[in-house]
């Protein structure tokens, strides 16, 4: 038989604990007296409860609700949470002396439910000691860094039935999880006032009918939902349908919830403030637990407070600036200003020479050009830099700021430093070429005059002569930090290298797409006047280079399954234009 919510919660609290009074009853479930009267009279005429306890019949009235199992959530990055994060995921820290996922999962099985999956992606090896400490399982999300959590459900559908879904790293300072669940639920607090979570509007018996993200004075979702196996059933099949669909890839489960409400039959299980804890910040966590970063193993940490002198419980204000395949940035501040920390990404060794990036940023610092820069550990690749407040990136297409971008391109190549690695866009290219042809072939029609029209002019750039000298190598706008009275920093210096003077001009030119009237601006401003035509062709030399270049590795994403966007057409713009103009000007000097 189907029990009505009253009929469960009063089974339920029975089979808790036999022989309880109705008052007790009234006290466990937050009915009313007169309600657990009614539902207990109910309950007995229906042959489910004798003598306060439950009958073999209510026993088996209540086995359809019982939960079968529990997935917890962990395969994310926890981006917002760097820069601890680049060490452990967020769901490993230790909150008031627990491991976040420990804590959850003893909680479980407090409860009885001892089946219980562990969804892992970012540093999934970190996980593995659950199975052997907990007897959990864990399933490894391959997919975790290119969609969203909805991935990790399509992994375990088939596991889905009366399941409680969680995420690694919440902290309940009360249990909220129960052995048997009227009903499919979600989670929820009040925010008295204005919030930015996701906000629900519910029916009758706390349907949850509505679902919008920012609201005020309103229950909002937070914790853990709960599955029954009708909401498994029809849920699987929506995201088994939708999966492959692209504006599916960023989509939480809950947007898929969301967006099908009236096929999914959901409550609202509501908690009192301060029961269930979701961490969106360091400081937040702080908050919860003001001795955590004093109690944190996390060498980053200790790498800033050597490097500043400061006090871990000084480190605020910390939150992301970038996360990609050569840096994991983020903001920090202390009582003596406002930092960045930069951690290397997986992989970095292979393709930043370290050494030769510590030498660039020694000389940047000298010559007054990265005044941002305050520490590096070449054998390790981490950085500590001072964080320019309200900075722009340059604007090329302002006179002003290129002539300064320009002088500080001169300055850099007459420093007469040098550094352990070199750098050719010939070489570059020709190696992202050899990559695509281990893949298959390069099919797009005029690559191989391009890649022809490369090799010769190569072979000029190279006669020209000239000794190598330090040049930035990824010279363009977003590298320029402009503070609000005008000092200019240039940044990034892990592609720092010995190469052809023009090869940072090249770059410029075809990353901010400088017409070639700026080009020949570009030009003046750094030289310090014009161009001869030698210096010129060989400079529009090297923007085609730089064009052909980025195009092989644009093609090389593509072959590897990315799409770079109307980059790709930008480069083999500048490339092809600029490689025949410069072949041109050589001949017709030859002449």
């Amino acid at each position: 038989m189907e029990l009505t919510h009253n009929q469960f919660r009063i089974l339920n609290a029975l089979h808790l604990e036999s022989g309880l009074t109705q008052r007790e009853v009234s006290a466990r479930t937050g009915l009313g007296l007169a309600t657990v009267n009614g539902a207990m009279r109910e309950c007995a005429e229906l042959g489910l409860v004798e003598d306060g306890r439950p009958t073999p019949a209510g026993l088996a009235a209540l086995r359809p609700h019982a939960v079968d199992n529990a997935v917890i959530l962990a395969a994310g990055l926890s981006s917002r949470f760097a820069p601890i994060s680049y060490e452990r995921p967020k769901g490993l820290l230790k909150v008031r002396g627990e491991v976040l996922i420990e804590r959850q999962i003893k909680q479980l099985k407090e409860v009885g439910i001892t089946n219980i999956i562990v969804v892992v992606g970012y540093k999934k090896e970190s996980f593995y000691y659950l199975e052997d400490q907990f007897g959990v399982d864990v399933v490894v999300n391959r997919e975790y860094a290119e969609r969203n959590n909805n991935s990790s459900l399509m992994l375990v559908r088939e596991l889905l039935g009366n399941t409680y879904i969680c995420s690694s790293d919440n902290y309940f300072t009360e249990n909220p999880f129960d052995s048997h669940v009227w009903k499919a639920c979600y989670s929820a607090e009040y925010s008295e006032g204005p919030t930015g979570e996701w906000c629900l509007e519910t029916g009758a018996h706390g349907r949850i009918t509505g679902v919008r993200v920012g609201g005020s004075d309103a229950w909002y979702m937070l914790g853990p939902a709960y599955f029954d196996r009708a909401f498994s059933a029809r849920f699987r099949e929506i995201l088994e349908s939708e999966y492959d669909l692209p504006q599916t890839r960023d989509k939480l489960w809950e947007d898929l919830y969301a967006e099908h409400l009236p096929e999914l039959d959901m409550r609202i299980r509501k908690f009192a403030p301060g029961v269930i804890n979701e961490f969106d910040s360091l400081d937040e966590l702080r908050g919860f637990d003001p001795l955590f970063l004093e109690n944190l193993d996390s060498e980053i940490f200790d790498n800033i407070v050597a490097v500043l002198g400061c006090d871990k419980s000084e480190i605020r204000d910390v939150y992301p600036l970038k996360q990609g395949l050569t840096n994991l940035s983020c903001h920090f501040a202390t009582d003596d200003g406002e930092w960045v920390y930069r951690h290397p990404g997986v992989g970095t060794e292979l393709i930043v020479n370290r050494e030769a990036e510590h030498e660039a940023l020694q000389t940047a610092r000298l010559l007054g050009l990265d005044s941002t820069f305050v520490f590096e550990n070449p054998r390790r690749g981490w950085k500590v830099s001072k964080f320019v407040t309200d900075a722009k990136n340059l604007d090329s297409h302002d006179d002003t700021q290129l002539a300064r971008a320009m002088q500080m391109a001169r300055e850099l190549h007459e420093s007469g430093a040098a550094v352990g690695r070199s750098f050719s866009f010939y070489e570059e290219g020709k190696g992202y070429e050899r990559a695509i042809l281990d893949r298959g072939r390069i099919d797009v029609p005029d690559y191989w005059e391009m890649e022809a029209w490369a090799t010769e002019l190569n072979g000029l750039l190279v006669a020209d002569g000239g000794a190598p000298v330090l040049c930035h190598n990824d010279f363009f706008g977003l590298n320029f930090l402009v503070s609000r009275d005008g000092h200019v920093d240039l940044i990034d210096w892990e592609y720092a290298g010995m190469s052809d003077y023009a090869n940072d001009f090249g770059t410029f030119c075809v990353c901010e797409q400088l017409s070639e009237e700026e080009m020949a601006r570009a030009l003046a401003h750094y030289f310090g006047r014009t161009p001869t035509d030698a210096e010129w062709r060989h400079n529009l030399g090297q923007v085609g280079m730089a064009g052909w270049c980025w195009y092989a590795w644009a093609l090389l994403k593509e072959a590897e399954g990315e799409d770079v966007g109307e980059w790709s057409h930008i480069y083999y713009r500048y490339g092809k234009t600029y490689l025949k103009k410069a072949l041109e000007l050589y001949k017709t000097s030859g002449e």
